[in-house]
């Protein structure tokens, strides 16, 4: 990006928020970006008309506000880099929602690509991992907050020894519980394990390296558009629902 097109962190506050309204509204206005970031409006208007001359956003004075192509690709990597630490620092280190958020909008800025991709690859090794999953990170916040619960080494070797178990029983007896993603509900996760075809939502996951072993979550079922609105490697997708059933997953408890 060329330095002209560089955004501040205010700036990509303003990107995002924009983002997030117009993904509820389809497009946006001066009013509620000042309340989404609790700012006055004359903040808003040169932040809009910065963000207008660097051609991230479409904005006339007292229209509605609209992503340019670039601008939406630009909010997409912010929400993302928001996402996936938002994951890190509520799925691992089990940091309650609103501080997690908090930290998240100050750190989104500065993470780098390669410490992002790590971010997204630990949530998902540790989801999916039998010696991590649940009862490690359990375990974890057991550790932190030094509990009557704590698990010992060996509470934690039994119940990993236990998971394998299970988890070999089912493979072998090919009872793994496998659905299609359309038939996930809301907050239900999965892993993906095939994906059928090869038209443009094939490409555009594999563009994402969202791949056989990828974790998914269903965020909204959409009817009126028969689209559901899925997380996978921090982006949110919306996918149609013809789409999402041509992706088989291995469903995990939600």
């Amino acid at each position: 990006m060329a330095a002209s097109e560089t955004l501040t962190a205010s700036m990509e506050d303003y990107l995002e928020a924009i983002y997030h309204i117009v993904s509820k509204k389809q497009a946006a206005r001066a009013k509620d970006i000042a309340r989404r970031l609790e700012v006055n409006n004359s903040s808003v208007t040169g932040a809009l008309r910065t963000l207008s001359e660097k051609g991230f956003i479409n904005y006339a004075p007292y229209d509605v506000i609209t992503l340019t192509p670039k601008g939406r690709q630009h909010a997409e990597d912010v929400v993302r880099r928001h996402e996936a630490l938002m994951d890190f620092f509520t799925k691992v280190l089990c940091v309650e929602a609103d501080e997690a958020s908090e930290a998240a909008c100050k750190m989104e800025h500065a993470v780098s690509r390669t410490i992002l991709d790590r971010l997204i690859r630990f949530v998902e090794f540790l989801e999916i991992c039998p010696r991590g999953g649940e009862s490690l990170i359990q375990g974890f916040k057991n550790h932190c907050g030094q509990d009557e619960n704590y698990i010992t080494c060996s509470d934690s070797i039994s119940a990993c020894l236990e998971v394998l178990k299970k988890r070999q029983l089912e493979i072998e007896g090919d009872r793994l519980d496998m659905v299609a993603l359309k038939d996930l509900e809301v907050r239900q996760r999965g892993k993906i394990i095939r994906i059928r075809g090869k038209g443009g939502m094939s490409r555009k996951l594999a563009e994402l390296e969202i791949t056989p072993g990828s974790m998914v979550e269903v965020l909204r079922l959409l009817p009126d558009m028969a689209a559901i609105e899925i997380k996978a490697r921090g982006y949110r997708l919306t996918l149609s629902a013809e789409d999402a059933a041509r992706i088989q997953v291995e469903r995990y408890s939600a």
